[in-house]
Formats: structure tokens, C-alpha cells, sequence
């Protein structure tokens, strides 16, 4: 059979053709033997990897049958061919020739390589590096994406975007425009940065921007990127942050609450930092502030009710409304309650009643009241419990400096320690009384304006010092006492309970005396001669030396004894007492005052 379109493939006249095969008839075998060598001429200037034109001659199952103008046909796949519906045949095609012939005899050819291979050819001779290409993102592979701007190209995942996205997923199936980085044509490789293109317009379009952006302008942008603190918004070139106290009236607690990732939002231009080129923004702005007309809406002093928003330490916030919250501090909670927490009182989300205390419209911050409410119980401290009452309550809580008295549920008073004891010297409130220890006391003065109450014990008994102890303690009287403690300058003496003298170390002998310790010992019993009693200052002088003359001495005029502690005179001829103090008749101060 003799194949027509073969013999016109070969670009044989119909002459020439006809003398090559007029033997044909007689002698077959002569026939093909001619053909064949024609065929393997025409084959000599094909090699596997050439580009070749075909002609479509028909279409079998899932391929194309295409003939270049070999001894057989080529079939190539249909999803091969991009534009196969409006394939016919007859259709001129370029394909790239893989095998003369296989191991069935059937020309192997490609029209997807045949695409590529001149696409290469066209970008190499149309395009350089840092030209700009435009190309549908393929598929993501190790390192980055693939992308087909008409040949395959490699975009590494570093040079996607100005920041590292977190999924390179999100750009499959994307068109994308890049910057050719590098153009290897031995090794038919082109790498591309859609990073360096999106530097390069963002610049310009930053330099545009920065020129004509204004402070109070109202653009539009797009949101970038969110953080804990705010979010970056691209205003077409440059990104200004929305912080968030920018970006509502009301309360937040967190960006994402309002604004999510390529939102398309109205800001304005709060401030623009020309050498920094960075730009506040605020959202808020945009409308007009609920706190213009705070103080006609919220005068202070009125009751208003509100909602718990949060809970901090120090206080709580209270919405009252929208865009607006007032902080009712711990201390204004509760006029007799002690707070630690403000989680005691309130709750998050609790309706609760409120008074205004205080608006600093400048600080947009309002301060609140709850105690405000209710009548303070203070005010009725002062005729309850007038100065003279006679209180018991327990020890709520003891200081450095004096013990906190509870007379009523919320209502305290300090019994300071300067007021527990008329004669003895209290340096903590623990040497005498332990929390919980119920006493009872006097009100010695009430501080509505503070809310303070003072309490003290010593004045439920008689100063003892206004009679008590300078009738007993008189000077030149020799009296027994007990050592209770000795210091560098000299030792104190127990005289009785509560009651101590002062042995001055120049009191202890004679002779100078360098430590205390080498003439007394601590618990040791003394007999004493009193030098003097000074009521105003509260201090009994004593002298050891001088109780040891014996009563022939005396102390000079007046039975006064000097301030010096050294040497004594006599008693200008009147005898002294040689016993005194306590020794004959008992404890001092012991009467009841009257209150």
C-alpha cells in the first residue's frame, strides 16, 4: 500500500515519485528497498531532542496521531496539547522528537516539551535578569514554590515576601508578579524574587506616600499584621501602627477582637515621624469621643449604675457606657470592711450602683465611689463613742508602733504603745497583749475627717508619777531593786514592777569603774540610795556608792539630787529616810481613775 501523504511529506515531485516506483509493480521487494533509503536520508538530519513541526492526521482514544514525516506516525497524549478543543486535523503543531523509533516502531514525540523547550528560547531572548515576569504559582516544593511563567522557575521561600509568610500553601494557584534574580541557560534555570519587586515598589510608593500624607488625614489601608499590642496597617507603600488604645472608645483586651489580617479599614494619621518613617495611627479617631460631654452626662456626685469589666488589684473598672469606664478603687469599696482583693466585692460582669467622684475629662478618667452609696457609719463614731468611753474589743492586728483595736464590726482603733503602759517602756505591742486578746480601753479621741480612733489603756489608771511615785520615791531614801539590764554607760534597776531607776556607771564606786559587769551582775539584788526623780521626764536617778556610805551622808540642799550623777554633798544637817520606795507599802498607781 502506498502511503500518499508520506511521499508528499518528502517534498518528492509527483514525476520523480512515479519513477522511483515504477518497478513497483513488477518487483516489490526492489520498491521498498528504494523507499527505505530515501526514508533514512530524510532521517539523517532528525536526532532524539530536535524541535520539529507535525501535521495532526487524526485522533485514536486518548492520544493525537501527528505525522513529522517518518516511516510511522507519532501519538501524543491529548492533555498534552492546551488548546485541544479547537484541534483539527490538518493542524501544523511543533513537537519535540524523543525517538525515531521505539521498541514498537512508533515515533515518540512531546508537545508539553516542545512548549517548554521554545518558551526557554523565547524568555531567554526576550527577557535578562531583573526584568519583571508574571507567572501562576504551580505547587510548593523543598525550599519554596514553583512557579510557570512559561517555563517552570524556582521562587525560594525567602524571597517570597518582605516578611517570611507561615505558609507557603496560601500563594498555590496564585498569578504573582517576581524579578528574575538569575538566568542559567546551561542548566536552563531561572530563580525569581517577588520579595525584591515588592521592596522596590514599596519604596517608591513610601517616598510618594510619605510626601503627601498629612497629620488628620482620613486613609484607607489594609491590615498586615496584628500583635498583642496593636496592628500594621499598609496604607499603599509604608505600614502605620493602629495601637490599641487607638483603636475603640471602649475597652479591648486584645486587637484580634476587632480586626483580622487583610482587612480593609479607615484610619487617621495620628503622627508622622518623617526621619523614622513611622506613622501612628488611630481607628477610634474617626468618630467622635463619648467624653466631649462626660462631665454634662456623669456630673460628679450622681448615682449611676454600670457593669464590672475587670478586675485589677488596685480596683475595678466600670463601664458605664459605651466607651466609657470609671475605676472604683479599692479604698472607696467599703467604709468599715477591710478589702484586700476587690474580687470580694464584685465580680466580672456584676450590675453594681456607683457614685462619681471625681472626672478628669484631659486623662479621660472618672473616679467612682461604691461606699458613697451607703451612709458612712463614721459619721456617727464621733457621738457614739465621745472621748471618755469605756470600749472593750478584741486585738484585730498588731504593729510596730501599737495595736489595732476592733470595738465594732468595722469600725478600729489604735492603742498605740505609747499609751498601754504609765511606766513601763514598750517597744513592741507583743510584750504585752497577742492578737485575738480581747482589752478594754478608753476612747481618747476621735478623727471623723481621717476615720481614726485612739484608744489607750494606761489612762483607765492614775499617772503614778503625778503622786504615786514621788511620794514613795524621794530623794536620799536607800531602797532595794533588782539589776535588769546593763549598757556601757551604766545598769538599770527594778525598783518594782514596771518601775526601773538608772544606776549611772560614775553611781556604781568609788574608784572609776571601766565596765558595769565587773561590779554587778544581771538579776542581782542592790540596795540603792534614789539621787532624784525627775516627774517631768519620768527617770529615777540611783547610786550604789552612795548607799554604801551608810545614812551619815547627805545630798546638799534641798534633798534635790544633781542632774551629773557624780560626787554628793551631805544632807545640810537633815536627815533623810534610810528605807523607802516600795519596801513598806506596796504597789504603786493602783487607783481608778473616774471616767
Amino acid at each position: 500500500m502506498i502511503d500518499e501523504n508520506l511521499i508528499a511529506s518528502l517534498g518528492i515531485q509527483d514525476d520523480d515519485a512515479m519513477a522511483l516506483l515504477g518497478e513497483a509493480f513488477g518487483n516489490d521487494a526492489g520498491a521498498d528497498d528504494q523507499m527505505d533509503s530515501i526514508l533514512k536520508d530524510q532521517a539523517t538530519d532528525l536526532a532524539s531532542g530536535k524541535l520539529i513541526k507535525g501535521t495532526v492526521i487524526g485522533f485514536a482514544g486518548d492520544d493525537v496521531v501527528v505525522d513529522v514525516g517518518l516511516k510511522s506516525e507519532g501519538l501524543i497524549a491529548r492533555d498534552e496539547f492546551e488548546d485541544m478543543p479547537s484541534l483539527k486535523i490538518g493542524d501544523e503543531v511543533d513537537v519535540l522528537l524523543e525517538s525515531i523509533e521505539n521498541s514498537e516502531g512508533i515515533v515518540e514525540l512531546s508537545k508539553r516539551k516542545a512548549d517548554r523547550q521554545i518558551a526557554w528560547q523565547r524568555i531567554v531572548d526576550t527577557t535578562k535578569e531583573e526584568d519583571v515576569v508574571e507567572g501562576l504559582v504551580m505547587r510548593k516544593i523543598k525550599g519554596g514554590l514553583l512557579v510557570d511563567i512559561g517555563v517552570p522557575v524556582f521562587l525560594p521561600a525567602s524571597q517570597v515576601d518582605i516578611r517570611r509568610p507561615h505558609n507557603l500553601d496560601e500563594f498555590v494557584g496564585r498569578k504573582i508578579r517576581a524579578e528574575i534574580l538569575k538566568i542559567d541557560t546551561e542548566r536552563r534555570n531561572i530563580v525569581i524574587s517577588r520579595r525584591r519587586l515588592v521592596e522596590t515598589e514599596r519604596a517608591d510608593a513610601k517616598r510618594r506616600l510619605m510626601s503627601t500624607l498629612e497629620e488628620g488625614q482620613i486613609v484607607k489601608g489594609t491590615v498586615k499584621n496584628i500583635a498583642d499590642f496593636g496592628a500594621f496597617v499598609d496604607l499603599g507603600g509604608i505600614d502605620g501602627l493602629l495601637h490599641i488604645t487607638d483603636m475603640s472608645w471602649g475597652r479591648i483586651n486584645h486587637p484580634s477582637e476587632m480586626l483580622k489580617i487583610d482587612d480593609k479599614v479607615e484610619v487617621k494619621v495620628l503622627n508622622i515621624d518623617h526621619e523614622k518613617e513611622k506613622i501612628a495611627l488611630g481607628l477610634k479617631q474617626t468618630e467622635s469621643s463619648p467624653w466631649e460631654e462626660i462631665e454634662a452626662k456623669f456630673p460628679v456626685g450622681s448615682r449611676i449604675k454600670g457593669e464590672v469589666v475587670n478586675i485589677m488589684s488596685y480596683g475595678a473598672f466600670i463601664r458605664l457606657d459605651e466607651g466609657i469606664e470609671g475605676l472604683v478603687h479599692i479604698s472607696e469599696m467599703s467604709w468599715t470592711r477591710r478589702v484586700n482583693h476587690p474580687s470580694e466585692i464584685v465580680n466580672p460582669g456584676d450590675e453594681i450602683e456607683v457614685v462619681v467622684l471625681e472626672i478628669d475629662k484631659n486623662k479621660q478618667e472618672i473616679s467612682l465611689g461604691m461606699k458613697q452609696v451607703e451612709v458612712n457609719p463614721w459619721e456617727l463614731v464621733s457621738e457614739k463613742y465621745p472621748t471618755g468611753t469605756i470600749v472593750t474589743g478584741a486585738i484585730r492586728n498588731l504593729a510596730n508602733y501599737g495595736a489595732f483595736v476592733e470595738i465594732e464590726p468595722g469600725i478600729d482603733g489604735l492603742l498605740h504603745i505609747s499609751d498601754m503602759s504609765w511606766t513601763k517602756k514598750v517597744t513592741h505591742p507583743n510584750e504585752l497583749y497577742s492578737k485575738n486578746d480581747e482589752v478594754q480601753c478608753v476612747v481618747l479621741e476621735v478623727d471623723r475627717d481621717k476615720q481614726r480612733i485612739s484608744l489607750g489603756i494606761k489612762q483607765l489608771t492614775e499617772d503614778p508619777w503625778v503622786d504615786a511615785i514621788p511620794g514613795a520615791y524621794q530623794p536620799g531614801m536607800v531602797v532595794k531593786g533588782k539589776v535588769t539590764k546593763i549598757t556601757n554607760f551604766g545598769v538599770f534597776v527594778e525598783l518594782e514592777d514596771d518601775l526601773e531607776g538608772l544606776l549611772h556607771i560614775s553611781e556604781l564606786a568609788d574608784h572609776k569603774i571601766e565596765n558595769p559587769q565587773d561590779v554587778v551582775a544581771i538579776d542581782e539584788e542592790l540596795e540603792v540610795k534614789i539621787l532624784r526623780v525627775d516627774i517631768d521626764d519620768r527617770k529615777i536617778g540611783l547610786s550604789l556608792k552612795r548607799a554604801q556610805w551608810g545614812d551619815s551622808g547627805d545630798l546638799g540642799d534641798s534633798g534635790a539630787g544633781d542632774s551629773g550623777g557624780g560626787g554628793m554633798g551631805g544632807f545640810g544637817g537633815s536627815p533623810a529616810p534610810s528605807r523607802g520606795g516600795m519596801d513598806d507599802h506596796g504597789s504603786m498607781g493602783t487607783d481608778k481613775i473616774s471616767l
